[in-house]
């Protein structure tokens, strides 16, 4: 049995080129490449596997990794346990994983506050500011005032899926998978993507409105890291199935939690923290290339 197996997709056919250069670089580490099944298309993208004799540390991906980027190309690496533990549950991070925008920094743009929000977001996603609540209660604070149909407006203007969402989720559903989506964000926009999606479950924070406007309050228990892993453990349990049994998809730093030790972690357009601990890092393919993960 192979210690790893690696997955390269492309929106581009996949070049030899690439692959020579991948097979190349992995025998400076020792580890060799044994092609799996040669490239397939299946409309969307192209993609090819390889079993590997040894499993690749994190320096080692990376360097791999940099070969496919260079090609365009997106480069995943599975555990062979896979095979014998079924994928039952999909679980997703939503600003800038599920969705195109930072809900919460699109909000501070009707307090002319933006700037000011995105900065604590992006320090905050780097892993920059360790204490999630803390840093989502600074941001929440900038928000009073706002009337509460700037929500509404940034759901209708500004929010968008990103690619791929809509096979990924119908996909996942036909496959009988679970999806959770548990968000660091706030229950207006969470709700309104299950309603679109039919999402099985979502989990978010709940900003205090009075006499329609933000009061700049989250009410009750803060969504952090800790809390988004402790809803798919949740969803696991209830299901019968362990974490290994889970595909994880976030971004920021604030998903790692919920993505160490699901069965396949994916980090999407993430930050470099993020992309060096998942299994595969999406920059050029959409959400949907997930699916050719558990075939």
């Amino acid at each position: 049995m192979p210690f790893q197996t690696l997955v390269a997709i492309s929106r581009e056919p996949i070049a030899q080129k690439f692959v020579f250069e991948l097979k190349e670089a992995a025998l400076l580490f020792s580890a060799v490449l044994h092609t799996e099944n040669e490239q397939i298309f299946n409309a969307a993208y192209h993609w090819a596997r390889w079993s590997c004799n040894q499993e690749l540390n994190t320096n080692e991906r990376e360097q791999l990794r940099s070969i496919a980027n260079r090609f365009n190309t997106d480069l995943c690496f599975l555990s062979p346990e896979l095979i014998s533990n079924p994928i039952r549950v999909l679980a997703m991070d939503m600003d800038s994983t599920l969705i195109n925008i930072e809900c919460i920094d699109e909000i501070a743009d009707f307090t002319g506050k933006k700037a000011a929000v995105a900065q604590i977001t992006e320090a905050t996603m780097r892993g920059e500011i360790k204490d999630f609540k803390e840093s989502l209660r600074r941001r929440v604070a900038l928000l009073e005032g706002v009337p509460a149909d700037a929500l509404e407006a940034v759901y209708r203007e500004r929010l968008r899926p990103n690619p791929g969402t809509t096979e990924l989720l119908s996909g996942a559903h036909a496959r009988g998978i679970y999806t959770l989506l548990v968000s660091g964000g706030f229950t207006f926009f969470t709700e309104k993507l299950r309603q679109q999606f039919g999402l099985k479950q979502t989990q978010a924070n709940t900003l205090e409105i009075i006499n329609g406007k933000l009061t700049g309050q989250v009410l009750g228990d803060i969504v952090d890291g800790a809390a988004k892993a402790a809803y798919l453990d949740q969803a696991c349990s209830t299901l019968g199935c362990s974490k290994i049994n889970s595909i994880t998809m976030g971004d920021g730093a604030n998903d790692l939690l919920m993505m160490n030790g699901s069965g396949i972690s994916i980090a999407y357009k993430a930050k470099p923290v993020v992309k060096e601990k998942a299994d595969a890092a999406f920059d050029h393919v959409g959400l949907d290339a997930a699916l050719l993960l558990i075939v």
